[in-house]
């Protein structure tokens, strides 16, 4: 029997697992895919200038990544990941409920009026329909994580008296639409293209969590509040 042989399905199959799994190898990627998507726009960019700045052959390229549009989706997560834990902070942070709302909703809005979650939002939606499981990532990892983390803090006020709701991933994507009124849309669709102002994101998410209280708030909560002021 030839062992040596015999050993050289186990490491090929060895090497095709590691195969695309070095984190410094795609973080080098990740940052090329950024310079040239920032100065050339997703449509423009392509897989060799990619290579290229990212300073990795095109066959390693794909070993990573299988098109444009899962790097993209793999950049837009990255970027996420820098802010997520800062946006739910305030949940934690303000023992006082309309104060924890306002800030968590004040800090949704700054990240989704970025320009560049802005323009992560045009480019999923822009090939959802051929591609719809990029779509169904974009989706499962932002919009409907943020839901269920959100949800899971109402629940923990519901059990504390403060809120009485039945469904709390509703009363979750409710609050996070409200707090986007008349300041997402306008920027998504480039309608308007100056980020809101301080000014304006605190007196659209006040204005969500008056109307979320209103709503889902207990008698009891209600006779200890003052008006909220996001941060």
């Amino acid at each position: 029997m030839n062992r040596t042989a015999d050993r050289r399905p186990k490491a090929a199959a060895r090497n095709r697992r590691v195969a695309g799994m070095d984190p410094e190898k795609r973080r080098q990627i990740l940052d090329g895919a950024q310079a040239i998507f920032h100065a050339q726009g997703f449509d423009a960019a392509s897989m060799n200038e990619i290579a290229a700045a990212a300073g990795v052959s095109k066959g390693t390229l794909y070993v990573y990544f299988e098109d444009k549009e899962h790097l993209f989706v793999a950049l837009i997560e990255r970027e996420r990941e820098k802010h997520r834990q800062h946006i739910y902070d305030a949940l934690t942070e303000h023992p006082d409920l309309p104060r924890a709302l306002a800030g968590f909703g004040a800090n949704l809005i700054r990240l989704l009026t970025d320009p560049f979650s802005l323009s992560a939002h045009r480019i999923v939606l822009g090939v959802a329909e051929r591609m719809p499981e990029i779509g169904r990532a974009f989706y499962e990892r932002g919009p409907l994580l943020g839901g269920q983390r959100l949800g899971a803090f109402l629940e923990g006020r519901v059990a504390a008296g403060d809120l009485a709701i039945d469904d709390s991933f509703l009363a979750a994507s409710q609050f996070i639409d409200l707090c986007q009124a008349t300041l997402l849309r306008p920027r998504l669709f480039n309608a308007d293209p100056r980020p809101p102002s301080e000014a304006e994101i605190r007196r659209v998410v006040d204005e969500a969590v008056a109307m979320f209280l209103a709503r889902y708030a207990t008698p009891a909560l209600r006779a200890t509040l003052s008006p909220p002021r996001a941060p």
